[in-house]
């Protein structure tokens, strides 16, 4: 992994959210790439949540300031980082006053998925992609954790097909169990496509459920990773049927070389 370049794009990430299969990977995974010599940048969203002080975030000026459009909408994107305790790693965090006050991360206190989850995943995906470029940082991979992460590959692919800096990078996709009952807005396919994003790319979300939505995620990445033990049959079954690598389940203890393994020799080739 020396030298390489790894951008990891997570929902969560230990210490700033509590642990998960997700936020736990979403560290070990960039720490074992940091600790052998690669280069790394996480990415995950600034919720309501995350106690700012404590973990002393503060707002990156010169990356801030832009707009982005989300279903014809200007929406400020501020970008906060903080360093993790201990380790040589920064994380970025991208916030929107709208999408990301409010006092928690993806449900309400009656576990009610928040109705604009599906631009929030809008905004998280593009936001990424152009702090990226302000960075002029070209990753080799781009490592996607946990579903409001998972239209990155989408729009990586697709509206941002024609971008210079990631045009050598491969996309992976972890394929977790943590996922949502119910569906996502019902217009979702819409708000997509009104970026110019064609419907066939999409077709699946008009049901956005989590599976659907994690199918849109595997089918533009180069490779998929199984995160969890077990995942739904239906995901089981996508995955029996695709072109693209993908590692079966890793238990924590095993996944670092595992992981180095299939970034070296299925990923990068």
């Amino acid at each position: 992994m020396k030298d390489k370049r790894i951008l990891y794009v997570s929902s969560e990430v230990i210490p700033y959210l509590p642990e998960t299969e997700i936020s736990s990977m979403s560290f070990e995974a960039p720490r074992m790439v940091n600790n052998k010599g690669g280069q790394i940048r996480i990415f995950m969203p600034r919720y309501g949540n995350i106690n700012e002080r404590r973990h002393q975030l503060h707002e990156v000026i010169r990356l801030s300031g832009m707009n982005l459009v989300i279903n014809d909408l200007d929406m400020p994107l501020i970008i906060k980082v903080a360093s993790i305790p201990k380790e040589r790693m920064q994380v970025y965090f991208i916030d929107n006053e709208d999408y990301f006050k409010r006092k928690a991360t993806l449900t309400d206190e009656e576990g009610n998925l928040f109705p604009d989850n599906d631009e929030r995943a809008i905004f998280f995906a593009k936001g990424v992609i152009e702090t990226v470029k302000k960075l002029n940082w070209s990753p080799d991979i781009i490592h996607v954790h946990g579903w409001l992460a998972s239209l990155l590959p989408l729009y990586l692919r697709n509206y941002y097909g024609n971008e210079p800096l990631f045009s050598e990078s491969k996309i992976v996709t972890s394929v977790y169990n943590h996922g949502y009952d119910g569906i996502l807005a019902a217009n979702m396919k819409d708000k997509i496509k009104f970026d110019g994003i064609a419907d066939e790319k999409v077709s699946v979300l008009s049901e956005p459920t989590y599976d659907n939505v994690m199918k849109v995620a595997i089918d533009n990445s180069d490779a998929v990773v199984v995160g969890s033990e077990s995942i739904s049959d239906d995901l089981v079954k996508y995955l029996e049927n695709i072109d693209q690598p993908v590692l079966e389940y890793k238990a924590p203890n095993e996944f670092a070389s595992a992981y180095e393994a299939f970034y070296s020799s299925e990923v990068l080739g």
